[in-house]
């Protein structure tokens, strides 16, 4: 312990932060000068990880919730030679790793990508879950902590609430939170906007909680200690910082404090750059140098890293040796390896809803795939999660034995939690909940597609027909929005997200096997409240036949030479095949029948592909229970699309299919007058 070096160290963090916004003459200073001297005894002296081997299963892991404070991150794995020079004097730069808002980057420390706030600390979270659900299966030696940095605005968004209720109620003991508390916003100062007590609130759930200056080295260092022996709660270090701590103006008074110092180069505040530097004890004309005696200590601390990484990696190999099967258990987990399935196994009852035949796959991966958490936002009996429940427990406080996780009425909590745990590595996440509640879930969702995480999210009662409950719980727009992911790559140059809307039972054990293996990206599952007519298997094996899915779409009833072509997915495919049997036997016309559960996947097919399922120069009608885009892309410019333009009403699911049109009578009369056209 050498306080001398201490303070230097966290003087060089808060000068780099400083310079990188100053010369891209864009970011945050004055919360990462607040947070230096935090990550300085945290990473110099309490956390874990293989510097020669970043993505190490069993190192500590470091969430970032306040995003804009990525500076506080990049100047602190500079000093830990992850970053180089010209990496942090590129912040915010074309190409830079270095991007104004952190964006996973595991070889670099960064373990999540963060800006909405809320979000970073909720992953944490997740991670934690992940971590202890590992450990209930493999022993006490994987004991590795999660760490979450939050600031007054994460704590201030609502998903906060969420992640703390749970984290507590769960008992996260490995969870170690620090709240940068420093009084100030980005456009006010906080007692402007709240007057909460912020440890009585995590106390309330379950926290062990306890305040700091956040700027005294010594009680920074033994709130960590105290957070790292805790056997029984998550930890909560609420450290009092000054914003722009070491501001100081031309005259070389204190700047410290200021709200200003928050969003934009201390050079445009009251404050003065040059002196700040020199104040921080950083050369003017190098502002982008380690400090010679900090280098030299973090020589000595990569050096105390390499060695407690090693000697862990031993206990871990011991551990090996005598438990084999264990240990190629746990590889395949993080290798990401699925055991043999065979979906086509799944029974499954005729003309059943499409949630009741994902229950059914549910209960089938609840006994085949060890490394699966699913959850529910308070619905599993609703949206059918509760066939995977059935076959397990749930994750409670001191018994991480289950494989799934009671979220309650969270949808957003509980999708960031599911990232966090994805991010973890080792575990595969599922969340549900209906359709129209994936509006609570966007912010998580969008992140998911960002960082590619192959989290899974069921969405039952997906159309009208939910029926009775009404407008505010039948999905109208809701599908639009979220195959407008299918549309947008991801910077790996692949679709973002995969949506998939099963036409029936069949369809659906394909859904969930294209879901399974999709390791690349997040899927969306959207299945049926109602039951639903099975498709008519051509070949007498409908399972076989729905394996085109995989397609993205492919036609489930063929002719040659067709009339016309109609493309639905879901539930409208039935409707589809009833209208087309009216108009074989009323009009004589052949009807080709395309189900496109996946747009996006279809559309990555050859041209030659796509143009036998829906030939361009062929009538294409297409049906929807959602807005008319859906499917408009696909029917092509001198197609129509049936759908709805209008939010629902509250009755009976059959009698809004006859109000609004989607029987097989009202379709046939569609199709016809689109033809006469």
């Amino acid at each position: 312990m050498n306080q001398q070096i201490d303070q230097l160290a966290a003087d060089n963090i808060r000068a780099l932060a400083v310079a990188m916004v100053e010369k891209a003459n864009s970011g945050h200073p004055g919360g990462p000068m607040g947070g230096a001297d935090f990550m300085h005894i945290l990473y110099s002296e309490f956390f874990n990880y293989d510097p020669a081997d970043m993505h190490w299963p069993f190192r500590d892991r470091f969430f970032m919730d306040a995003g804009h404070l990525s500076t506080l991150m990049y100047a602190q794995y500079y000093l830990l030679g992850s970053y180089k020079k010209e990496d942090i004097a590129n912040f915010r730069q074309w190409e830079s790793v270095t991007p104004g808002h952190p964006e996973v980057d595991v070889a670099r420390g960064i373990e999540n990508t963060s800006g909405p706030l809320g979000q970073g600390h909720t992953m944490g979270v997740g991670a934690a879950i992940a971590a202890k659900f590992l450990q209930a299966r493999f022993g006490d030696w994987m004991n590795h902590k999660i760490y979450g940095f939050i600031s007054d605005g994460g704590v201030q968004e609502e998903i906060s609430q969420g992640a703390g209720r749970i984290a507590g109620h769960l008992g996260l003991n490995n969870f170690i939170m620090f709240y940068d508390a420093n009084d100030v916003q980005l456009s006010s100062k906080t007692d402007e906007v709240t007057s909460e007590d912020t440890a009585k609130k995590y106390e309330a759930w379950g926290w062990k909680v306890v305040t700091i200056d956040g700027h005294d080295h010594d009680q920074i260092r033994k709130a960590l200690a105290d957070a790292n022996a805790e056997t029984e709660k998550p930890t909560l270090i609420i450290g009092q910082t000054i914003m722009g701590k070491g501001c100081v103006t031309a005259d070389g008074e204190s700047y410290e404090g200021h709200t200003e110092l928050h969003g934009k180069p201390i050079g445009d505040t009251g404050a003065d750059y040059e002196m700040t530097l020199k104040n921080l004890g950083a050369d003017v004309d190098n502002p982008f140098d380690i400090f010679r005696n900090v280098a030299e200590f973090y020589e000595d601390v990569l050096g105390r890293k390499r060695a407690d990484a090693h000697a862990k990696k031993k206990e871990i190999d011991a551990w090996r040796v005598e438990n084999m099967e264990l240990s190629s258990k746990l590889d395949s987990f993080f290798d990401g390896k699925l055991p043999e399935l065979d979906f086509g196994s799944i029974a499954q009852k005729d003309g059943q809803a499409t949630r009741a035949a994902s229950s059914n796959v549910l209960a089938y991966l609840a006994e085949n795939v060890e490394n699966m958490i699913v959850s529910s936002a308070d619905l599993s009996n609703s949206d059918k999660t509760d066939g995977f429940l059935k076959k397990t427990s749930i994750l409670k406080k001191g018994d991480f034995s289950g494989a799934f996780l009671q979220a309650g009425v969270a949808e957003l909590t509980m999708a960031a939690i599911a990232n966090g745990i994805a991010l973890h590595g080792g575990i595969i996440p599922v969340v549900a909940t209906f359709f129209v509640f994936s509006d609570y879930m966007k912010p998580a969702i969008r992140l998911s597609a960002i960082q590619e995480l192959p989290v899974k999210f069921v969405w039952s009662h997906d159309a009208f027909r939910v029926g009775e409950d009404g407008p505010t719980h039948q999905p109208i727009e809701q599908e639009a929005q979220i195959r407008l992911l299918e549309k947008l790559k991801n910077h790996s140059h692949e679709q973002s997200f995969v949506a998939l809307r099963p036409a029936d039972s069949q369809e659906t054990n394909v859904a969930w096997k294209m879901a399974m293996e999709n390791k690349k990206t997040p899927t969306g599952l959207i299945l049926s409240r109602q039951n639903i007519k099975d498709v008519p298997a051509q070949s007498g094996n409908r399972y076989e036949e729905a394996l085109g899915a995989e397609k993205g779409g492919y036609l489930v009833q063929e002719v040659n030479d067709p009339d016309i072509i109609l493309i639905a997915n879901g539930s409208e495919v039935s409707t589809l095949v009833d209208a087309s049997k009216l108009l074989e036997e009323k009009k004589g016309l052949k009807v080709n029948i395309a189900s496109i559960p996946s747009e996006g996947i279809f559309r990555q097919q050859s041209k030659e592909y796509q143009e036998k399922v829906i030939p361009g120069n062929k009538p294409v009608f297409g049906l929807t229970a959602g807005l008319p885009i859906n499917l408009e892309a696909l029917a092509g410019p001198n197609g129509k699309v049936f759908g709805l333009e209008h939010f629902g009403y509250s009755a009976p699911a059959t009698v809004l299919d006859e109000k609004f049109g989607f029987t097989g009578d009202q379709v046939y009369t569609e199709v016809i007058e689109f033809l006469n056209k």
